[in-house]
């Protein structure tokens, strides 16, 4: 049964946050439990367990080996730390511009519910959240916290993204970016990125480097790659001459479809298969998007199938 907020709800919560308390609600009873446990807390040694004190932290496996007991030591008791890192250039407003309460759907708008629904999942964990936006460059840099009003900013920075009367910017610089927010990112955090990986640099191991400085700081990381299946991998156009329009350059190219197609899809597939293997050798988890399933299955799909292997 969808969730039926009060009035007075939706008086004091803004459009987002109320979508965003809808839609875990929707797909948080199925996970049981944390599908991010534990993750920044970091083990740093054993000492042997006084007598009198809690037994939570002993290592029984050790004690199993070595008839001892020892206690596991932290470098922090902390709760997680997640970052979200949004792409909100000019390709992710495709396939058309629309707003927070109307029915269409682009790779923004999903983007933008999607981290918000985590934003909620992470607020009842009681677990740290910071945003980060880039387009031509890195435009916003929050700290993780925790607190009602941090989480207020945040979902009001991302209204904004979708407000028709803002600034678009042109181009998307997705490598700088990630440089950037890995050296603004000091302490060991989940790092979520939601991008069509369309940056306007063709170099593909620099984009690789730039997720992998990510790692290379302790970071763990995850790609929700966000496309429009029908258009932007399959190529399904109407079988009649038309104009395409680069979102980002506007530079325009008239032609059939057909065309194009064949090579279109072999050349896209190949990218993806690329980025995807690459990522995976680097240990950064790469998640197909595709954007007309909506936000609710496809968060619900991976976080099941996260909670299965943690």
């Amino acid at each position: 049964m969808p969730l039926r907020p009060s009035p007075e709800m939706q008086q004091r919560l803004g459009r987002l946050e109320l979508l965003a308390k809808q839609a875990v609600e929707g797909f948080i009873t199925g996970l049981h439990k944390s599908p991010f446990h534990g993750f920044s807390v970091e083990f740093a040694e054993h000492r042997l367990y006084n007598p009198g004190e809690s037994t939570r932290h002993i290592d029984w496996k050790l004690y199993a080996r070595s008839d001892k007991m020892f206690v596991k030591r932290y470098e922090e008791e902390t709760n997680l730390r997640c970052q979200i890192v949004l792409d909100y250039s000019s390709s992710m407003r495709y396939p058309s511009e629309v707003t927070l309460d109307g029915p269409q759907m682009n790779k923004l708008k999903f983007s933008i519910e999607s981290a918000a629904a985590l934003i909620e999942l992470f607020r009842r964990q009681r677990d740290a959240v910071g945003l980060s936006l880039f387009a031509d460059s890195l435009s916003l840099q929050t700290p993780a916290r925790s607190s009602t009003t941090h989480h207020r900013m945040i979902y009001h920075k991302l209204e904004h993204l979708l407000d028709p009367e803002g600034d678009i910017p042109s181009g998307t610089s997705a490598i700088s970016a990630l440089h950037q927010i890995a050296e603004a990112t000091p302490r060991r955090s989940l790092i979520i990125l939601f991008s069509d990986m369309l940056d306007r640099s063709e170099d593909l191991d620099a984009t690789i480097d730039a997720l992998n400085h990510l790692r290379h700081n302790k970071h763990e990381v995850i790609v929700f790659h966000v496309l429009d299946k029908d258009t932007e991998v399959a190529f399904d156009f109407p079988e009649r001459p038309t104009k395409f329009v680069d979102l980002e350059t506007g530079a325009e190219l008239k032609l059939h479809p057909s065309e194009v197609r064949e090579h279109y899809i072999s050349r896209m597939s190949s990218l993806r298969k690329e980025l995807s293997t690459r990522c995976g050798a680097h240990g950064i988890d790469w998640v197909d998007v595709d954007i007309s399933e909506g936000p609710v299955p496809v968060l619900a799909r991976y976080l099941i199938k996260r909670k299965k292997l943690f």
